[in-house]
């Protein structure tokens, strides 16, 4: 969704304040593909600070299905969005000052919103997803998920070079 600039960038310097639908239907990375699954529209007021320095606050919240790290199963993530961002349309991105953020989301006079919020889900995604606590995972021989029952695949054990370590182990439990 586009939002123009053009009134609070006029000699006025309106400030604008919309409330708009997140068209993010999903979220493409390196790692995947990962579908949006809930969202809220965004509410964003943009108002003028000086020269082309512009002040966005946005507030919104999406749900986004990413995959358990252990298991693989899909795990409902929520991202509570509230931000603010101070830029400049007359610096680059590559020569800002300290206090000021990229506008990359800023093309001429129209604020991408989806773009923006691309970049602060993006900014929040967590590094570890667990879909519980004591997930068990998965067996690395067959595959079978261990949440959801055991499979009859052979323990291969732990490398018995390593046994000196788990001996260690297992001498100081208290430690």
């Amino acid at each position: 969704m586009l939002i123009s600039l053009s009134d609070v960038l006029s000699d006025q310097h309106k400030t604008v304040e919309e409330t708009v639908p997140v068209e993010l239907e999903e979220l493409q990375l390196k790692t995947g593909l990962f579908p949006v699954v809930s969202k809220e529209p965004v509410h964003v007021v943009v108002t003028h600070v000086k020269d082309k320095e512009l002040q966005i606050k946005a507030e919104t919240k999406v749900s986004v299905m990413i995959p358990c790290d252990r298991c693989l199963e899909d795990v409902k993530q929520e991202f509570v969005l509230d931000f603010i961002k101070r830029v400049d349309l007359s610096v680059a991105d590559a020569d800002l000052p300290e206090g000021l953020d990229e506008s990359n989301f800023i093309d001429g006079y129209h604020l991408d919103v989806d773009k923006m919020l691309f970049n602060e889900i993006l900014i929040g995604w967590p590094t570890k997803v667990l879909c519980s606590e004591d997930c068990k995972g998965i067996c690395n021989v067959c595959g079978q998920n261990l949440n959801m029952g055991t499979c009859d695949c052979e323990d291969t054990g732990l490398d018995p070079r390593m046994s000196v370590v788990r001996d260690l182990f297992k001498n100081f439990k208290e430690v």
